[in-house]
């Protein structure tokens, strides 16, 4: 059984079918069809839907955090405890919320299909935001796909309406809000199951190692963003799953004098801060992770443990030389990221076996760190490359190299010729030159949709050159750092 807020509705759904998305949840069995199907694999935002949830601030005191999502890709199961507000819910009495009206103000509307997705992506932002930030604009509307309209009319709306927000009525209704959400919070593992399909919900990561050591065929449901897509694309079936968004420890960051814990259910929204503070260029690139709807529901340890060749995170994580806990029952086990992958979707982990957090170096004085990801589009889109840098250097001369790409092999690997190149070269342009040279001896790319192997190859070596340019001379700019 779940129980959750639909608006300010208590919801309990006792046999529901776990591989139901909270998308085809509202459109199928409630008929509440403003929140529309445009991809059904989080990319377009038509689906965007917005969760609230009780957090506890710094000062000790209970909110409600509001975040976007993609309901095409939020399978029921991860609305327990938490309040989801559609499209539907936002016009008070005769009149459109701020957000609606703005967008008729701007004639941020033609077609109107994915109207729906922008307006929550909107309503998001101006929960967020204190004003009219345009950068902000842009993260909350990169997810978002509009091919009618034009972009301009639509942040020209974003604009208005976080520069004119007036109260509405969930602010109206934000103590009884709270309180619903409190009578309504887990406090124990839950179920939900129809027929011999089911989903576990833990509280705590105890019950977590006890569940999956009895149920290791299991699948792991965290963010679902990469799950979810085997429901939504390839129409297979997910028997049994186990929810592991509800255990706090797994969604912990803990900053220690050496060592960044971060819980491997810990959204990518709520790692930026910690690993932006240390690594600026990781802070960069997670702004270009996918979407923020993708975002504020897919985790870090999410991201390794698909063991896509594509993901993101590992190459960065790989270079600063990340270690992760896995556990099995009450047993622990260390182990370095790049020890992980083993071939393609092929893993060092065990039956029964999950990734409890992820451990991550503080930076060092001496430590230069460069990321980057080559990708078609600025955002919401998969790298063809993605390269990361470590040089600790020393009165001009790398005295330690590490190199690690991703889109570049079966896995996410290092670049064991380009660092044995590096190590000990002094900071110049001849020594980059032979280290991308190396890298032919790394890695063979294949060639697909996204690019050729030729293109791979030559990317890489242009981003060594890069990195080198940007440590050189860091007052030329490189990169695109704002939008207009």
């Amino acid at each position: 059984m779940i129980r959750f807020l639909l608006n300010r509705e208590i919801r309990v759904e006792e046999r529901l079918d776990p591989n139901l998305t909270v998308l085809d949840y509202l459109r199928r069995h409630l008929g509440k069809t403003g929140t529309k199907e445009g991809c059904a694999s989080g990319d377009c935002g038509a689906c965007t839907v917005v969760v609230g949830e009780l957090v506890t601030g710094e000062d000790g005191a209970e909110r409600i955090r509001y975040r976007s999502l993609n309901s095409c890709l939020t399978f029921v199961s991860a609305l327990h405890g938490k309040q989801l507000i559609t499209v539907e819910d936002l016009k008070h009495q005769d009149r459109l919320h701020d957000v609606q009206q703005a967008m008729v103000d701007c004639h941020g509307s033609q077609c109107g299909f994915c109207t729906p997705g922008f307006v929550m992506s909107l309503f998001a932002l101006q929960k967020n935001s204190a004003g009219a930030d345009p950068a902000k604009a842009h993260e909350a509307l990169a997810g978002n796909l509009c091919r009618c309209t034009g972009y301009r009319p639509i942040l020209d709306a974003a604009e208005q309406a976080c520069c004119h927000r007036r109260a509405d009525q969930f602010d109206a209704r934000e103590a009884a809000t709270i309180e619903q959400l409190r009578a309504i919070a887990p406090r124990e593992t839950a179920e939900l199951n129809s027929g011999d399909r089911r989903c576990l919900l833990p509280l705590t990561v105890a019950d977590l190692a006890d569940l999956y050591g009895a149920n290791p065929q299991a699948r792991l449901l965290a963010g679902g963003t990469d799950l979810a897509l085997e429901v939504t694309q390839f129409h297979r079936e997910l028997p049994v799953m186990i929810y592991v968004g509800h255990i706090r420890e797994m969604k912990r960051i803990e900053v220690g004098a050496n060592c960044l814990e971060i819980g491997a259910a810990t959204p990518l929204t709520d790692c930026y801060q910690a690993l932006a503070a240390d690594y600026p260029d990781f802070g960069e690139l997670l702004q270009r992770f996918a979407s923020l709807q993708i975002r504020n529901q897919g985790t870090l340890g999410g991201n390794i443990g698909n063991a896509s060749p594509i993901g993101d995170a590992p190459p960065l994580l790989i270079a600063l030389g990340a270690k992760i806990v896995l556990r099995r029952g009450e047993r622990r086990r260390e182990l370095p990221l790049e020890e992980y992958f083993l071939d393609y979707k092929v893993t060092a982990r065990e039956e029964g076996e999950f990734i409890e957090k992820i451990l991550v170096p503080r930076a060092r004085p001496s430590q230069a760190f460069k990321a980057y990801k080559v990708s078609k589009r600025i955002d919401d889109d998969i790298s063809a490359v993605c390269a990361a840098i470590s040089l600790d250097l020393e009165d001009g001369r790398i005295v330690r190299a590490r190199v690690a790409f991703g889109g570049m092999a079966a896995i996410p690997k290092r670049a064991a010729a380009c660092e044995a190149a590096l190590q000990g070269a002094r900071l110049e342009a001849a020594s980059f030159e032979r280290a991308a040279a190396a890298l032919a001896n790394d890695f063979t790319p294949l060639s697909d949709f996204r690019a050729s192997k030729e293109y791979r190859l030559l990317t890489a070596q242009n981003l060594l050159r890069k990195c080198f340019l940007e440590l050189h001379a860091p007052a030329v700019e490189t990169r695109v750092t704002a939008y207009v």
